[in-house]
């Protein structure tokens, strides 16, 4: 990283002020420092109210807080994305759900967040178009989705060069995957060190000092395994979003000891970083399509 730091921390599927507010007194407790904060319901799951609430306390504490831009197709009317195939899975179907997107991100940058969330190869060089011409700031960072991240070097470096600032890799991939990732492209990793069980359940917390080694600049992110899926978050599902978010700190405590106990606990970011340094980008000349 720009800062001289080779990995950083995640607490991810953190859905609103509450949730938020819980990660932060658990990290209190257990002295879990925390870089970012992400969120997979959308912006447009959360009020004005709940995203300002969520700017300003990530602020008080130095974390950087991504939102995801919705809707996706996985939500959306097509049944192809309920097929053993998954269909267009979590693409922006059509010209409105891509407006939608940009809709989301504007107004997320417009309430202060600076970082956000994509699922959407066109989506995601949509807005770094939008970055590059000043619609949205300069310093507006942009989040892969972990449910379509890259498993090969190409496919990485194709990721970062259409404006990705990192880019989540499914963490069934060898240690010898992401030597090879690293070898063409300097894009931030970010890599689940437990996984969801929707993303495959892996726990690979003994592998921590390896993933920083071979994949840096990381973000380790804190999943959790056993836990029911939460997106869309409401209400009803309040008491497994506040739990699991509780158990998503003390896993990543769990990780911070091995790290310790292994020596391999140095090189962490100053808390408060959060640009990923000079990437390559494809060039942004070309016209885009009118529809």
């Amino acid at each position: 990283f720009p800062d001289g730091g080779t990995w950083r921390t995640e607490i991810p599927s953190v859905e609103g002020p509450e949730a938020l507010a819980t990660v932060f007194k658990e990290a209190g407790r257990l002295d879990v420092p925390i870089h970012r904060i992400s969120q997979g319901s959308g912006v447009w799951m959360l009020t004005d109210a709940e995203i300002t609430e969520m700017v300003e306390s990530c602020a008080e504490r130095n974390a950087e807080l991504c939102l995801f831009t919705g809707p996706r197709g996985t939500w959306d009317i097509g049944a192809a994305t309920r097929s053993d195939s998954g269909g267009g899975g979590l693409r922006a179907r059509g010209h409105d759900a891509v407006a939608g997107c940009v809709e989301d991100a504007l107004r997320a940058v417009s309430l202060g967040v600076k970082c956000l969330l994509v699922a959407d190869e066109g989506v995601l060089w949509l807005l770094n178009r939008l970055r590059a011409s000043g619609e949205l700031p300069a310093d507006t960072t942009f989040k892969l989705s972990a449910l379509v991240g890259p498993v090969n070097p190409a496919s990485f470096a194709v990721y970062e060069q259409l404006g990705a600032d990192s880019i989540n890799i499914p963490s069934d991939l060898t240690l010898e995957h992401l030597t090879e990732i690293r070898r063409v492209s300097r894009a931030p990793m970010d890599f689940y060190v437990e996984a969801p069980d929707d993303l495959g359940g892996y726990v690979r917390l003994y592998d921590a000092a390896e993933l920083i080694r071979r994949g840096a600049p990381i973000y380790l992110k804190f999943g959790l395994s056993k836990s029911p899926g939460i997106y869309p978050y409401g209400a009803q599902l309040r008491d497994v979003a506040l739990g699991s978010a509780r158990e998503r700190v003390r896993r990543g405590r769990l990780v911070l000891d091995l790290l310790t106990r292994l020596g391999a606990d140095g090189g962490m970011s100053p808390l408060g970083s959060r640009l990923p340094g000079p990437l390559r980008r494809f060039t942004a000349d070309a016209d885009l399509p009118s529809s």
